[in-house]
């Protein structure tokens, strides 16, 4: 559009605006539109920033059904103006806000994510519905939206979820045999949170699953089927032998080596032995008071270990992301474990170890042992 023509654009837009009726309103919008679409794949950003600036205009003076039909016009422009995308994604009107949450590319993570924390159910599955999401973006319609953006984004192949989002829709999926359906046969399931899940569902779940899982899918099924029937009928296992792993942490520790840097690689590793060894030395309590402890499903014990030997808190994480045999955490549990950790003082943490390790309750790590270790704070 050419600086004569945006000028004369303008004019016409105040004067439709001021003195104009909402007929005439309506009709400038639809012109200002399917203008801006026959020419957008032919315009510039300091073209299109017009076409924002008009239609941004137009829009503080249009009722709730031309605004949805604006958003529904546009939503599928690559070239779309960006503020004018974001005032109708932001709307509090669902039937406005959809068309561009679910299709517009026009959208930063930014935005999605700020939109998913500020409104409502409905918003969150359209969003739930777009053809591709971050990490970041399922965290927050996981954690704030409700069981239909669950089974949306279970089933939306576009959907990348952290540790922290599959957590969550493992733990969703135990009552929903539907929710665990529909995860179970994406094909981009890590092979451990495939395993997680099916430890969980029912007989009647995985068989089908395994009836409805494509080629590609059915070994995969197969494959952790058979790993947890393995862990089920397995027997106990054989006690670990800590000699090498207690001279390794002592000769560590010896060095001024054995501290957060070090652990922290023992975890991302997954070198437990080394990481029981190392919290019996730091804690001077022996490796029976901390073994019980990192396969416990409930973390508090092990948060109490981790402090009482002066871990920060990253370690610690660590420690609790990747422990073997034990269900992943889910977010809420990992933002309940860090206010336990910093509510603990460092004298509190080390006289729990302590005492349960001079009255073996360390063998059991059950919840009441910590209840009495935060009440003490």
């Amino acid at each position: 559009m050419s600086e004569a023509a945006s000028t004369a654009l303008i004019a016409e837009l105040e004067s439709a605006v001021k003195g104009g009726s909402s007929e005439r309103r309506l009709q400038m919008l639809r012109q200002v539109t399917d203008l801006f679409l026959s020419d957008a794949d032919r315009l510039n950003e300091n073209q299109i920033g017009v076409f924002d600036d008009v239609l941004v205009r137009l829009m503080e003076q249009m009722e709730t059904r031309a605004l949805a039909q604006l958003g529904t016009t546009l939503s599928g422009s690559k070239a779309a103006p960006k503020e004018t995308i974001r005032q109708l994604a932001y709307h509090e009107e669902v039937s406005v806000a959809a068309p561009v949450l679910t299709k517009s590319a026009r959208l930063s993570e930014g935005d999605l994510i700020e939109i998913a924390n500020l409104r409502g159910p409905q918003h969150l599955l359209a969003i739930s519905h777009r053809d591709t999401l971050s990490e970041g973006v399922t965290d927050v319609l996981l954690r704030r939206g409700d069981s239909q953006v669950s089974h949306a984004l279970a089933k939306n192949t576009g959907a990348r979820f952290s540790e922290f989002g599959y957590a969550t829709l493992v733990e969703s999926s135990e009552k929903d045999d539907a929710l665990a359906e529909k995860l179970g046969l994406r094909i981009d399931i890590p092979l451990k949170v495939l395993r997680e899940l099916l430890s969980r569902a029912s007989a009647a779940v995985r068989d089908r699953l395994l009836k409805a899982a494509p080629p590609e899918m059915r070994a995969k099924i197969q494959e952790a089927i058979r790993t947890v029937v393995e862990q089920i009928a397995a027997p106990a296992l054989v006690p670990e032998d800590y000699t090498e792993s207690e001279s390794m942490v002592l000769a560590l520790n010896r060095e001024g080596k054995l501290g957060d840097q070090t652990i922290n690689r023992f975890a991302m590793q997954g070198e437990y032995i080394h990481i029981i060894a190392a919290l019996s030395l730091l804690n001077s309590v022996k490796i029976e008071a901390i073994e019980p402890l990192i396969g416990n499903p409930r973390p508090d014990g092990l948060i109490v270990a981790c402090k009482a030997a002066r871990l920060n808190w990253s370690t610690t994480s660590m420690i609790l992301r990747n422990r073997p045999h034990c269900r992943p955490l889910s977010k809420q549990d990992f933002e309940n474990g860090r206010e336990v950790f910093e509510a603990l003082s460092l004298s509190s943490a080390q006289r729990t170890i302590r005492f349960w390790s001079a009255r073996g309750s360390a063998r059991k790590a059950d919840a009441p042992n910590t209840a009495v270790a935060i009440s003490d704070i």
